[in-house]
């Protein structure tokens, strides 16, 4: 068998009919949170985009309403306790995957997988089914509509990240997402790539930066060396390892099990068979969780379904050894990733931390003694993932030709070859984009066809790696290793890989984009946009109500509350009676369908309460003084 093989890699520059497109903004599409960034152009800096309630994480949460509706973030996270059989969140986890890849999570997490799923996971929310794309649509849905309200302009494309280790499946059903969500995504980008450049690190060092990401599912290590040069600046990822099973929802779920195995134990309730106390169970111990990254002890205390108190104390030491062995866990990839670098921790000149679960303070030190140095935490570890998407999106839409980002592919691609085994066509840690060919032949004689199995892995044998496509080339029957079959990989900078044989003997050709074996199908995609499109002012007029009734409970709960104070008896009895009227027909409104009759009704209750609020508001300056003058005597 005769060999020739080719690699390349092409620097990120785009064409003058750039400019005349909508902007592009970088979206972070998260386990836990997602976010949106664009380019400020009065400071030059990218800045996320804060939603309707102020914070710029959208929770990656997703809910089915009863009348059908779709609700994502915030308020949706509010369901989670309320209705958790219509509510969904981690649903990363699911992307690409089929459903023999996530029995493990079934026993985690309240996923109700669809028992006719095939290739596509199709995930039961109340009485109707979708698939991770779907889900993940609305979450893009949803900080497009973000970006489009702060922009005051439409928003058509994005530059979407993903973790390192995402394999194709896992990248192309992201793809897919987009699609459903009419967002074109120009670029995907890998986590640690973007956050090296929310850090602008070539700015203050040349040299070797390692990225630990820990974000809430997934963990990835990559390594980049960042090089000047008379042309312009080069990001180049040398190794990226991780682990697409590893996350802050781990430590949320080893607390959990410990938590509930303790109320068992001690209180005789099972808190597996009440969905709802298990969510509130859950937000409680994340709440005890963060509160131990800057206190040394946390006491919790949780009212259970039979009236009993769970009370139990948690110390910062306790904390640490029991996710010790989840810390651990993240320095295996760490390691391994060096190794593929050919460095030592030594020859690391910076390191950054990315991801909110590396606000833990044994991840902290764990990273500073395994490096030897202090990591990067200016930067909010939330947030920097996005706006290095941002500032990607920016060198996409500006055309910026003095910065030039080599990503790499983190699993070797190949095809089957006689007898089982793999031929590795581009190795794992290849710069992408990038092409590689080899020639092949036959190894029977007067075959009239080449089954071409394509693969994902680093194991030796077919039946140990992922199968990502099949094709088949047609050829001229002929004597086993006469025929001449050329295969072409090609990876563009998206990492998403296309596949292609020829005869070189008789010029037949073949060719496929790989189509993960768990992607949705272009149909299906187009099928769900025209859904998109045509339902898309119900959608808004739905999300409006939403709105509208999320609020109103808010203000009534607050109108309730503030009524049920000794300040209240301030009011005169026609006051009283004006607020008890306002909230009966906001009640009555937010029960309809009509979202501008209960604007309406908020504003009128909102004037209604404008001198019990002056009230209140009186009373806790009042004792805020007198506090004061206390302290002072």
């Amino acid at each position: 068998m005769s060999k020739r093989s080719s690699c390349s890699a092409g620097r990120l520059l785009l064409s003058p009919a750039v400019f005349t497109m909508s902007r592009i903004v970088g979206i972070d599409l998260g386990t836990t949170n997602s976010l949106v960034a664009y380019i400020d152009p009065q400071t030059n800096e990218p800045k996320c985009i804060p939603g309707p309630y102020g914070s710029t994480l959208c929770p990656s949460v997703v809910s089915l309403d009863a009348d059908g509706s779709v609700i994502v973030g915030e308020a949706a996270k509010r369901r989670l306790l309320t209705q958790p059989e219509r509510t969904i969140y981690s649903v990363k986890r699911l992307m690409g995957r089929g459903s023999a890849d996530v029995q493990s999570e079934l026993k985690l997490f309240p996923f109700r997988i669809d028992p006719n799923s095939k290739n596509v996971i199709r995930v039961q929310l109340g009485d109707k089914y979708f698939t991770p794309p779907e889900i993940s649509a609305f979450i893009l849905r949803e900080l497009k509509n973000w970006a489009e309200a702060a922009l005051g302009e439409k928003v058509e494309r994005a530059v979407v990240t993903v973790p390192a280790y995402f394999n194709d499946a896992q990248r192309q059903a992201t793809k897919d997402a987009g699609k459903i969500a009419d967002l074109e995504i120009v670029r995907l980008v890998n986590e640690p790539t973007a956050a090296a450049l929310a850090y602008g690190l070539h700015e203050k060092q040349r040299g070797h930066v390692a990225v630990y990401d820990l974000g809430g599912g997934t963990f990835d290590i990559s390594v980049l060396k960042l090089i000047s040069t008379s042309e312009g600046d080069i990001y180049q990822v040398l190794a990226t390892n991780g682990d697409t099973h590893l996350g802050g929802d781990d430590i949320d779920n080893l607390l959990q099990s410990l938590v509930r195995e303790k109320i068992r134990q001690e209180h005789g309730v099972d808190i597996s068979t009440k969905p709802e106390v298990a969510q509130e169970l859950r937000k409680a111990l994340i709440a005890a969780k963060h509160q131990l990254s800057t206190e040394s002890n946390v006491d919790i205390r949780f009212p259970l379904p039979n009236g009993a108190v769970f009370a139990t104390a948690i110390s910062r030491e306790h904390f640490d050894n029991l996710i010790r062995p989840i810390v651990d866990r993240t320095m295996a990839p760490v390691k391994a990733a060096l190794a593929d670098a050919k460095l030592t921790p030594a020859q690391i000149e910076e390191v950054v931390l990315v991801g909110g679960t590396t606000r833990t303070p044994l991840i902290r030190s764990t990273v500073r003694e395994f490096f030897g140095r202090a990591p990067h935490t200016e930067l909010n570890p939330d947030e920097v993932v996005a706006l290095g998407a941002a500032v990607q999106a920016n060198i996409l839409e500006r055309g910026v030709s003095n910065m030039l980002l080599l990503d790499v592919t983190p699993l070797s691609l190949g095809i089957e070859t006689y007898g089982g085994a793999v031929s590795k066509i581009i190795p794992r840690n290849s710069t992408i984009p990038a092409s590689a060919q080899e020639q092949y032949t036959t190894g029977v004689d007067n075959q009239t066809g080449i089954d071409i199995h394509v693969l994902q892995g680093e194991r030796e044998l077919a039946k140990d790696c992922r199968s990502l496509a099949r094709f088949t080339l047609k050829t001229v029957p002929a004597p086993a290793g006469l025929p001449r079959i050329e295969v072409k990989f090609l990876i563009d900078a998206s990492g998403i890989l296309q596949v292609s044989a020829k005869d070189l003997r008789t010029g037949e050709e073949h060719s496929i984009e790989v189509q993960p074996s768990y992607g949705i199908g272009d149909a299906e995609i187009e099928r769900m946009l025209e859904d998109s499109i045509e339902y898309a002012e119900q959608d808004f007029a739905e999300r409006q109500l939403i709105e509208a009734r999320t609020e109103s409970e808010s203000i009534l709960a607050a109108t309730l509350k503030g009524l049920a104070t000794p300040d209240a008896a301030g009011l005169s009895a026609e006051e009283r009676g004006k607020i008890e009227a306002s909230a009966a027909v906001l009640r009555e409104a937010v029960a309809g369908t009509d979202y501008k009759l209960a604007r309406k009704r908020i504003d009128e209750l909102n004037h209604a309460t404008e001198h019990l609020a002056e009230l209140l508001m009186n009373s806790a300056v009042s004792s805020a003084l007198q506090g004061r003058k206390l302290a002072e005597v």
